[in-house]
C-alpha cells in the first residue's frame, strides 16, 4: 500500500509538468514498437496547434489514469495513456509502476504480467540520460528506479525466479539506502528534497521486507534475520510509539528468532509486542494472545517449561474470551498438551489430546498431530506397542494430505521419525525422514529445513553402523546448513562433529581430524569452550590426532580435555578420570615412539600420585593437573 502511494507521489508531478525526453542511445529491442517501413523523406513540420491539441489528449489521458481506481479502470486508462505517449517518456515508466503494483497487490493478473511492467518501466528509466545510475540523479530518479527494481524483484519471488529476484531487490535497496535520513533531523530536511516530501523509508522498508522472503526462500535464513531487523528498524522510525502495527513487527521478528531456534533473541522481542498489545489494545485482545502462544513456544525452547504452561493457557483463556474457535484454538490446546508432556504430566497431556481428537474430523491435519502427541506422551511412558499404533494411524492421515500441504506434512514426518527412534524403529525413521527430505526438495521455500533433515539421516545412518551410506548426507548437510544458518551456527559444529566420526569409522583420520577442528572452532564460538559438546569435539580430535601417530598434538588436545573437565568441578567426575586414563595412554605411545627399545617405560611418578588421590577425592579444591 506504501508503494502505491509512492508510486502516486512521484508520478503526479511529472504528469504535471511533463519533460522532454530523448531518445536512448542504445534502446532495449523488446520495448521497442513493431518496426515499420516509413519514407526517407521528412516528416513536415507539426503545426503549432496540432502540437497544443496533441498535449492536451495526452494531459487528459495521463489525468485519467491518475483517477482510476479499480482493476479494470486503470487498464482502460493505461492502454490509452500508451497511446499518446512516446515509449520512452519517463511518466509513462512511472505509471507502468503503478498498475505493476496494483495487479500485484490485488492479484488480478499473472506474476509475469507484472514482471512485463517493471521490467518495461526499467528499460526507461535506465535509458534515460539523467538516470538514477548516474551521477547527476535526483532523489526521485533514484526512487523511481528503486521502486521499479522491488517490482521486478517482487515478481520474480512469486515466479519463484527467487536468484534473479535476489539481484532485482540488491540493486534496489543499493539505490534507497544513501537516501536514508540517519536523524530527526535529517529526515526533516530530507522532505525538502526534489522529491517534493516524499519519505523513502516505506520504499526501503519493502525491498527489505522482501529481501527477507527470498534469501527465506534461498535457505539463506541468518541473512533474511538480518534484513527483518532492519525493517524493524524502519518501521520504529516511521510508525508512531504504541502503534498496532509496530507490536506486530515485533512479534513477527520473534517468530523468526524462533524458527532458527534462538529463543534468547526472541525473548526479549515477543515480551516487546505483549507489552504494547496490552497497553494500546488491552490484556484480553486477541493480539495479546497470539502474543502469549508465541511467548509460549519460547519458553518450551528455552526449556523453562512452567512459563510456558502459563503463557499457553492464558493465551487459551483470552481466545475463549473472545469466542475464536477453530485451528487456532485447537493448535493452542496441542501446545499445552506437548508442554505437560515435557512436565512428564503424561497421563494429563492424553486426557488434553482425547478431547481435540473428538472436536477434529477424521482425516484431518490436526488430528494427525494430535495422534503425533499422544504417541509421544506413550513414548515417554515406555509404551512401545501402543506408540506404534499412533504413529501408523497419523502417517495414514499425512499420507493423504502430501500434495495439499506438502512442507506441513514433511515437517510432521520429521517429528514422527524422532518418536520412532524413541522405540528403537531406526529403519522406519530413516524412511520417514527420506520421504521428508524427498518432499522439502521440492519446495523452494524449505530450503533451510533439507540441511537438518538430511543432517539426521546421516545421523541415524551411522548410528546404525551404515557409515558408508552416512558420509554423503552428512557432507550435504554441512553445506546446506552453513548457507541457511551461517558456518558459526551451533547446528553446523554439531554435523561437523558426526561428519569426523564417519571417517574415523572408515579409516580416514586425517579427515576426520579436519572436521573435528572445525567441529571445536563452531562450538568453541556458539556454545563456549567449556560446553560439554565443546570439550568431546576436543577429545575427539584428540583421539583422531592419537590414530594419525600426532601424539604430541593428541596430549596437547588431552590436556585441554582434563582440564576443561576439571573445571565443572564434582559432577564431571567420572569424565575426567576417563580423561586422565586416555591421557596417560597418549603419553604411553609418545614415549614409545621416543625409545623403541624400551617400550615398557613406566609414567612419570607425579602423575600416578595425583590420579591416585584425585580418585580418592582429595583434589577437589585443585584447578589443573601438573604435566
Amino acid at each position: 500500500m506504501a508503494l502505491r502511494r509512492a508510486a502516486s507521489l512521484l508520478l503526479r508531478p511529472r504528469l504535471r509538468a511533463p519533460v522532454p525526453i530523448p531518445t536512448p542511445k542504445t534502446p532495449n529491442p523488446l520495448l521497442l514498437p513493431p518496426r515499420r517501413h516509413f519514407s526517407q523523406l521528412p516528416p513536415p513540420p507539426v503545426p503549432a496547434s496540432a502540437a497544443a491539441a496533441a498535449a492536451a489528449v495526452a494531459e487528459e489521458a495521463e489525468e485519467a489514469f491518475e483517477a482510476a481506481k479499480g482493476t479494470k479502470d486503470l487498464l482502460a486508462a493505461f492502454s490509452r495513456l500508451e497511446a499518446v505517449m512516446p515509449p520512452s517518456d519517463k511518466r509513462l515508466a512511472l505509471a507502468c509502476i503503478k498498475l505493476g503494483q496494483h495487479l500485484e497487490a490485488s492479484g488480478a493478473a499473472d506474476p509475469s504480467r507484472v514482471l512485463a511492467l517493471a521490467l518495461r518501466s526499467l528499460g526507461i528509466l535506465e535509458a534515460t540520460p539523467n538516470s538514477a545510475t548516474s551521477t547527476t540523479a535526483s532523489h526521485s530518479d533514484a526512487v523511481s528506479l528503486a521502486m521499479a527494481l522491488h517490482l521486478a524483484g517482487s515478481a520474480s519471488f512469486d515466479l519463484s525466479r527467487f536468484h534473479d529476484a535476489l539481484s532485482f531487490l540488491t540493486r534496489s535497496l543499493r539505490l534507497v539506502s544513501p537516501l536514508l535520513p540517519s536523524s530527526s533531523s535529517a529526515a526533516a530536511a530530507f522532505g525538502d528534497d526534489d522529491a517534493q516530501g516524499f519519505d523513502v523509508r516505506p520504499v526501503a522498508h519493502a525491498v527489505r521486507l522482501q529481501l527477507a522472503n527470498v534469501k527465506t526462500a534461498l535457505g539463506r535464513r541468518e541473512e533474511a534475520l538480518a534484513d527483518m531487523r532492519a525493517c524493524l528498524d524502519l518501521k520504529e522510525s516511521i510508525l508512531p510509539p504504541g502503534s498496532r502495527e509496530l507490536g506486530a513487527a515485533y512479534r513477527d521478528l520473534a517468530e523468526a528468532y524462533s524458527t532458527v531456534l534462538d529463543f534468547k533473541e526472541a525473548l526479549p522481542l515477543c515480551e516487546k509486542a505483549l507489552e504494547l498489545h496490552q497497553s494500546t489494545l488491552g490484556k484480553n485482545s486477541v493480539e495479546v494472545a497470539h502474543d502469549r502462544r508465541l511467548l509460549g513456544v519460547i519458553y518450551t525452547g528455552l526449556e523453562q517449561h512452567e512459563q510456558a504452561l502459563q503463557q499457553n493457557e492464558m493465551s487459551q483463556k483470552v481466545m475463549k474470551s473472545w469466542g475464536v474457535a477453530g485451528d487456532e484454538l485447537l493448535h493452542a490446546e496441542i501446545d499445552a498438551a506437548n508442554i505437560k508432556i515435557a512436565l512428564g504430566k503424561c497421563d494429563e497431556a492424553v486426557t488434553v489430546l482425547r478431547n481435540v481428537s473428538k472436536q477434529v474430523e477424521k482425516d484431518s491435519e490436526i488430528r494427525a498431530l494430535v495422534f503425533i502427541s499422544m504417541a509421544k506422551a506413550l513414548a515417554n511412558q515406555e509404551k512401545a506397542g501402543d506408540t506404534k499404533r499412533c504413529l501408523e494411524i497419523a502417517c495414514d492421515i499425512l499420507e493423504k494430505e502430501e500434495l495439499a500441504a506438502p512442507d506441513k506434512v514433511a515437517e510432521a514426518y520429521v517429528e514422527v521419525s524422532s518418536l520412532y527412534e524413541m522405540v528403537n524403529e531406526f529403519d522406519k525413521a530413516i524412511s520417514l525422514l527420506k520421504r521428508s527430505l524427498g518432499m522439502l526438495e521440492r519446495i523452494p521455500q524449505a530450503q533451510h529445513m533439507e540441511g537438518n533433515v538430511a543432517a539426521r539421516i546421516g545421523w541415524l545412518l551411522l548410528l546404525t553402523g551404515k557409515v558408508s551410506e552416512a558420509v554423503p548426507y552428512l557432507e550435504d548437510a554441512v553445506e546446506r546448513m552453513k548457507d541457511s544458518f551461517g558456518p558459526k551456527h551451533y547446528g553446523v559444529g554439531y554435523v561437523y562433529n558426526n561428519l569426523g566420526a564417519a571417517y574415523m569409522e572408515i579409516g580416514r583420520p586425517q579427515s576426520a581430524a579436519q572436521m573435528f577442528a572445525l567441529a571445536k572452532e563452531v562450538m568453541d564460538v556458539s556454545l563456549g569452550p567449556h560446553h560439554s559438546d565443546t570439550i568431546e569435539a576436543c577429545q575427539s580430535l584428540a583421539n583422531a590426532y592419537n590414530a594419525m601417530g600426532s601424539y604430541a598434538l593428541a596430549m596437547e588436545f588431552q590436556k585441554r580435555v582434563v582440564d576443561s573437565w576439571r573445571n565443572h568441578g564434582p559432577s564431571a567426575r567420572d569424565e575426567l578420570k576417563e580423561a586422565i586414563r586416555l591421557y596417560e595412554q597418549i603419553k604411553i605411545k609418545a614415549l614409545s615412539c621416543l625409545s623403541p627399545e624400551n617400550s615398557a617405560i613406566a609414567l612419570p611418578e607425579p602423575l600416578e600420585k595425583e590420579l591416585q588421590e584425585w580418585e580418592a577425592g582429595e583434589l577437589e579444591g585443585t584447578t589443573s593437573l601438573q604435566y
